[in-house]
């Protein structure tokens, strides 16, 4: 009795049956010791979260898939179009290439605007010889052979829009002025291609190699396999620096949209020279620029009055008519040299701290001064090797050429040539349309014939540039 009274002692009221200390009995834990003496009841709760949290693991894998495919597609556009490489070319304006960011923001871009027989073939060595330089020599030959006999004024926009897609790195461009049917274009099929170094050189072919300084001999360039334009196009994204070098780009401003471009980082160095030694190789090269000349006169305003090409007295004959559209052509090309200058003179924001104009005149008679100034402007640095090959150019013994081939010869003479070779007619006619960037640019007129052959007197002085 003892015992069972002592446990029945023990069998004290059990701790969830407790207050807190009030002596009421919390209902809560007998519910919980009613579930758990059902343990079905249990498992059905058990597994309705299973399922929720099974349910919330597949939704959250799936949105992460969701965000991998669109940060692939984001980043890497190019994987969808494996097939495409095999097929058709197609360059960077391809809507793929719309997702990848923009690499032509680290590149420095450079454009030298001239125009023809202005020393133009010699200034793009510079930078064809530079190993750091991807150069393009007149890739607006194309647009303008295509879609002869189209005047140059019209054809601006044209060659703006190419630059656009050279600038970038998107070659395809040139396919647009392919002949129809017509095979599609290999990187000797540019123009100026067998003289180019970036071409001539490794890794799109063995003659040459881009850093050694040296002219290309086109003879041997023509045996280089032609190589397609993607090859091409993937040898330009390797370089910091895009140079092209043409002279069917009339007028600064043409340009403008290129420069107010953010994508974009381009400078203009303007080649000019004076516009009578122009006009004197012009007439020299009439045979070569039958097309280009009767392209730029078909843009001169025919409501001008002009003064006579020839002296009255002076007999005609079948040259005249040559001599006549190449010095015509003067007229337009000093127009849009005259706009230029005017830009250059109050420049916009767009052209502040990215416009350089060089004298022809003041980088052969000091190369080495010169070819620096360049090269600092467009963030290029020179060597000695490129500096004596400015010097050996501009130092030879010869005074002239053949027109359009870049060699060694007495550059200094010859670009006074002009003052022993036009007669006193034509140079009043050129110095009539070209008064006022001759005034801008530190060319002097002459007064008589005498005047114009007097080499003892300097016609060159300071520029307003």
């Amino acid at each position: 009795m003892r015992g069972k009274q002592y446990h029945q002692q023990l069998k004290l009221t059990a701790p969830w049956e407790k207050d807190a200390g009030y002596g009421r009995k919390l209902k809560t834990y007998r519910n919980h010791t009613k579930i758990i003496a059902q343990p079905g009841i249990v498992m059905k709760v058990l597994r309705r979260k299973r399922i929720v949290l099974f349910i919330a693991y597949i939704l959250l894998l799936v949105l992460t898939m969701l965000n991998l495919a669109n940060y692939k597609w984001t980043k890497e556009p190019q994987q969808c179009n494996h097939q495409m490489r095999s097929t058709t070319y197609h360059g960077r304006s391809d809507i793929r290439f719309l997702y990848r960011p923009s690499l032509a923001k680290k590149r420095q871009l450079v454009y030298v605007l001239t125009t023809w027989r202005s020393g133009s073939s010699f200034f793009g060595e510079l930078f064809n010889q530079n190993p750091e330089v991807f150069f393009l020599y007149e890739p607006m030959w194309h647009i303008w052979q295509k879609l002869y006999p189209g005047d140059a004024v019209s054809l601006q926009g044209a060659a703006r829009d190419m630059l656009s897609s050279l600038y970038r790195c998107d070659l395809s461009v040139f396919q647009l002025y392919n002949s129809p049917g017509g095979k599609n274009f290999t990187s000797l099929g540019l123009f100026g291609a067998t003289l180019n170094k970036v071409v001539c050189s490794y890794p799109l072919c063995s003659a040459y190699r881009k850093e050694v300084v040296g002219m290309v001999d086109d003879k041997v360039c023509k045996k280089c396999p032609p190589q397609s334009l993607r090859l091409l196009e993937e040898e330009c994204l390797k370089y910091s620096t895009i140079v092209i070098k043409g002279v069917r780009i009339l007028d600064v401003n043409v340009l403008a949209p290129l420069m107010e471009d953010p994508s974009l980082d381009v400078k203009v160095v303007h080649l000019v020279r004076d516009p009578r030694a122009v006009a004197n190789s012009r007439i020299k090269s009439r045979h070569g620029l039958i097309r280009e000349n009767l392209q730029v006169v078909r843009s001169r305003d025919p409501k001008l009055r002009r003064i006579p090409f020839v002296d009255p007295n002076h007999k005609a004959n079948k040259k005249d008519g040559s001599d006549y559209h190449s010095i015509g052509a003067m007229e337009v090309i000093c127009d849009r040299t005259s706009r230029t200058l005017r830009t250059a003179l109050n420049p916009p924001s767009w052209l502040k701290g990215k416009y350089m104009a060089v004298r022809y005149e003041d980088l052969v008679e000091n190369p080495v001064k010169i070819l620096r100034n360049i090269y600092r402007f467009a963030n290029l640095t020179t060597n000695h090797d490129i500096e004596l090959f400015a010097l050996n150019m501009t130092g030879g013994s010869s005074s002239s050429s053949k027109p359009f081939i870049v060699s060694s010869r007495n550059a200094t003479q010859a670009a006074s040539a002009w003052r022993t070779v036009l007669s006193i007619q034509q140079i009043k006619q050129v110095e009539d349309y070209c008064h006022h960037s001759m005034a801008v640019l530190g060319y002097d007129r002459v007064r008589t014939a005498g005047e114009a052959k007097d080499l003892s007197k300097s016609l060159l002085t300071v520029s307003k540039l």
